[in-house]
């Protein structure tokens, strides 16, 4: 059963809803003696019909930065001597990561339902959803916990 989970991809956008697949995909880790990818993606989708200007560039790099900070705090959370690379990229969420998982050989997706709800969610569909539909090995979504306040 080891082998089965021994390179595992949490997906995170930073965000507290997606807490709970993040602490799921360290444990399982932990349990498994995995190998921990912490995949953050700048959806440059949002990009591709904007004109680019200073102020569309300094989005990106905050994007970027939260992007950076996310994925830091996965490996922050995973503890010392925890086996855990963080990634960047950039494009179609959904996309990137199963793209991602296949090139590196991945056993299991961890995601989160990544924050979207209501009209978000319908408008842009769900990238658990799409991750499920399209990705190369098995995926665990984990739904996220309700925010009281937001």
């Amino acid at each position: 059963m080891a082998e089965l989970f021994k390179k595992i991809l949490i997906a995170t956008d930073g965000s507290r809803r997606t807490q709970s697949a993040v602490q799921t995909g360290l444990e399982l880790a932990r349990a498994h003696g995995s190998k921990v990818y912490a995949v953050y993606v700048v959806d440059t989708v949002t990009f591709t019909s904007v004109p680019m200007d200073v102020t569309w560039e300094n989005m990106y790099q905050l994007l970027k930065e939260e992007g950076e900070a996310a994925v830091d705090r996965v490996k922050e959370a995973a503890g010392a001597g925890a086996d855990v690379e963080t990634h960047v990229l950039e494009g179609n969420p959904a996309l990137e990561i199963t793209k991602f998982a296949k090139d590196n050989d991945v056993n299991l997706i961890v995601v989160g339902t990544l924050g979207k709800s209501g009209i978000d969610r319908i408008l842009l569909g769900s990238v658990a959803e799409k991750v499920v539909r399209i990705a190369p090995c098995p995926v665990l979504v984990i739904k996220s916990e309700k925010q009281t306040g937001k």
